[in-house]
């Protein structure tokens, strides 16, 4: 048998330990290492299309304003009302939801027309860049078209629409005005087919009323070059008012505060400064609005209580007067006195408050806690009132109802003149009624700073997502890949490893040549091409551990097999098969993959007439052998056309009586098979070979095919000799092949 050759540490001489369940990172680290190339390939392209996009994306700029809300104007009857019972101020407290309500937008959307939405087509990507770069040079100045494309806007277009009513089932869709010349245009519906005129609308021309379809239409403004199209679209009122509202954001500038800051963003600055100067004017209308509304229905019910009060306050001196005669009587006791003034002050409370709970009758329901308060303070002050009363009752009669009578008189007095003072405030404060909000900062806009894009920010932001996503995904992919990696991951399965074969980038050249060029003819032997290649120098490692433990082997056949397909087999058949015989050997070299075999491709010449016609003895065995050009001692046997039942082939004494015959022929019989995990022929094969190594390639096989890939064998009665572990690349976090390596790279 040969022995395994195995493969150490450089430095220490010792095998790395298993890997453990610990995150390593030096393996992580190393990792990110050797995939820098995607990494950085990536990141730099996050970066330049960040640039790209910063340049081209149109840029949004933001007005701003800022309003106050001030406590709301001293209003008699309504300011008692506040107090006694200490309701807060209505306006701070809904400031911030009713600037954005429907009634302060909608006279915003109708003032400024944006209902109609209003864009020009442009080229994809740079149309928006190429038209910011022109300036007109006079008003109403529009850029030239570019190779004849008059369809698009290159800038300097412009088109206004004062009116456009169309029928309900065009509200909401695109339509197409495409201008012609001396200002008439026509509008058009879209087509949902590319490259096909949608149905015509109208015709019309610039400051005239037009007609057509359901539709009417008044264009004011159409700066354009003749063919350039605009889409225009006349949305649901309800539509545009909600998508403002999500538009203007409102914010307090700090907890509690009445001051309160208004944003809206648009690629119009001119646009965004209009929005919210109509929305703060529309606001402050509204707010004076209902603080004058206050003050009149005060006004109002002060003037129909001031006729009931009056007349009751003359039919209560009337009987006052009517009692003194009939009774004889004008004075009352100093404590009879004392009682009458305490009835006369709780009277009069009781009084206002009933005024107030008026009031408050038409500002809160009977659940309120406000209306609430105030029956709670009525009742109290009644309660008082009938002590007092209780108290009357042991006075004779006619003091008591003398008492009586003059509490009355005075309680209407005091009630009356309380509501002609009111009556006269409340005219005052109607006839110069302010609102509780006032204009701090007006709307205005930076037009040097553009809002969006953030340009540093963006690059910045696209630069780190790139890189970090580029991180993620080589970890991810190296997390995900459970290829073997390390030759000491195989001998811990109990299979020594023969070599490691660094993957070569000059086959990999060599293959896309031949490929490229389709030359059946030229021959990409690694050997021969790149004799000083790394993976040459493995292969030729190969040979020397082959050549020592020939004596043990049982015969000169080796065959090369691999767990599954794309393993390397092939690669490493002919080119070990060519180093031998670079050496002085005679070397024979059997496709005895029949299935698919493509060892004929790389040393030249046609599968048919190979193994399988031998084997069926169709053809002798001189018809069979081909000599590989420009490789001295190599013989080759091709696979032969695909046959039926290759596994029953193999399975002929036949085979076996061929390769007895060979042996004695060459020095070295090697024998490529087909994958064992996928068919049984080369545990066939492997009976009748003395040497079978077995291809393991870097990052594709798992240890859990290696195992059932020896199984197999095992079960079939088939040994092992060794693993050659194929194609495997540099790695940073790696200790076990980086000497090797760099060895190599001096060399």
């Amino acid at each position: 048998m040969i022995k395994a050759m195995t493969i150490a540490d450089p430095r220490t001489g010792t095998f790395d330990p298993p890997p453990g369940d610990e995150i390593d990172i030096r393996a992580l680290l190393g990792t990110l290492a050797d995939h820098k190339r995607v990494i950085i390939t990536v990141t730099v392209a996050c970066f330049v299309l960040s640039i790209l996009y910063v340049l081209m994306a149109t840029p949004v700029y933001q007005a701003k304003a800022m309003v106050q809300v001030e406590q709301s104007p001293t209003l008699p009857g309504l300011t008692a009302v506040a107090e006694a019972v200490g309701a807060s101020n209505p306006e701070a407290t809904d400031a911030l939801s009713i600037l954005t309500s429907e009634s302060v937008i909608k006279p915003a959307v109708d003032k400024l027309n944006l209902n109609i939405v209003i864009g020009s087509y442009r080229i994809p990507v740079i149309g928006s860049l190429l038209a910011r770069q022109f300036t007109p040079a006079a008003p109403g100045d529009v850029a030239k078209p570019w190779f004849g494309l008059a369809g698009y806007d290159w800038g300097g277009s412009r088109l206004s629409v004062a009116r456009m009513d169309v029928p309900s089932d065009l509200l909401g869709r695109k339509l197409t005005l495409v201008a012609g010349k001396d200002g008439a245009y026509s509008l058009r519906q879209d087509s949902r087919i590319p490259f096909v005129h949608g149905r015509l609308l109208l015709h019309g021309k610039v400051g005239e009323p037009a007609q057509g379809s359901g539709v009417t239409m008044l264009v004011t403004r159409l700066y354009a070059n003749p063919g350039m199209r605009f889409h225009v679209t006349r949305n649901y009122e309800m539509t545009t008012i909600h998508r403002l509202q999500n538009a203007i954001a409102t914010k307090q500038s700090a907890q509690g505060s009445n001051v309160i800051g208004l944003s809206y963003d648009s690629v119009n600055p001119q646009m965004a400064v209009a929005v919210l100067d109509q929305v703060t004017k529309a606001y402050l209308a509204q707010n004076v609005g209902r603080n004058s509304a206050q003050a009149a229905n005060s006004l109002k019910f002060v003037n129909e209580q001031l006729p009931l009060v009056k007349q009751k306050l003359e039919q209560a001196q009337a009987a006052l007067n009517a009692f003194q005669v009939k009774a004889h009587s004008v004075n009352v006791t100093l404590q009879t006195q004392s009682l009458l003034t305490r009835m006369d002050t709780l009277d009069a409370s009781i009084e206002q408050l009933q005024t107030q709970k008026i009031a408050a009758e038409r500002l809160y329901t009977p659940a309120n806690p406000q209306y609430q308060a105030i029956t709670k303070q009525i009742a109290a002050l009644s309660g008082q009132k009938n002590a007092i009363e209780k108290q009357l009752t042991t006075l004779p009669d006619t003091q008591r109802e003398l008492l009586r009578l003059n509490g009355n008189v005075d309680v209407l007095n005091t009630t009356y003149n309380g509501l002609l003072n009111e009556e006269q405030q409340l005219e005052i404060a109607q006839a110069g009624t302010v609102g509780t909000t006032r204009i701090i900062d007006q709307p205005a806009v930076d037009i040097t700073r553009p809002v969006k894009p953030k340009k540093l920010f963006t690059v910045a932001g696209a630069t780190f997502i790139g890189a970090f996503f580029s991180m993620g995904f080589v970890l991810l992919r190296q997390m995900l890949r459970h290829g073997v990696e390390d030759p000491a991951e195989i001998e811990q399965l109990g299979l020594p490893v023969f070599t490691a074969i660094p993957l070569s980038e000059q086959q990999i050249e060599l293959s896309e040549r031949r490929r490229a060029l389709f030359a059946r003819r030229r021959n990409p032997l690694l050997a021969l091409a790149a004799p000083h290649d790394l993976a040459a120098e493995a292969l030729r490692s190969l040979r020397t551990s082959l050549y020592f433990a020939a004596p043990n082997a049982a015969d000169n056949r080796l065959m090369i097999c691999g767990a599954s397909p794309n393993a390397g087999k092939t690669f490493i058949s002919a080119n070990l098969a060519a180093i031998n015989a670079q050496a002085g050997q005679r070397v024979l070299l059997i496709d005895a993959n029949m299935r698919d075999g493509q060892l004929h491709t790389i040393v030249g010449g046609r599968a048919e007439n190979g193994l399988s016609e031998l084997l069926a003895d169709r053809i002798i065995l001189e018809e069979a052998i081909r000599s590989v050009e420009d490789v001295e001692g190599l013989h080759f046997i091709p696979s032969g056309r695909k046959p039926f039942n290759p596994s029953e082939l193999l399975m002929l004494p036949r085979f076996a009586a061929l390769l007895h015959k060979l042996s004695p022929q060459y020095d070295l019989v090697v024998i490529d098979t087909p994958p064992i995990l996928s068919v049984t022929d080369a545990t066939i094969i492997g009976h009748h070979v003395g040497t079978s190594l077995l291809v393991v390639r870097f990052g594709l096989n798992q240890s859990r095919e290696v195992e059932l890939a020896m199984q197999r064998f095992r079960q079939s009665g088939v040994a092992i000799s060794g693993v050659v572990f194929n194609g495997m690349e540099k790695r940073s976090g790696s200790y076990s092949t980086n000497g090797y390596f760099e060895y190599g790279t001096e060399a």
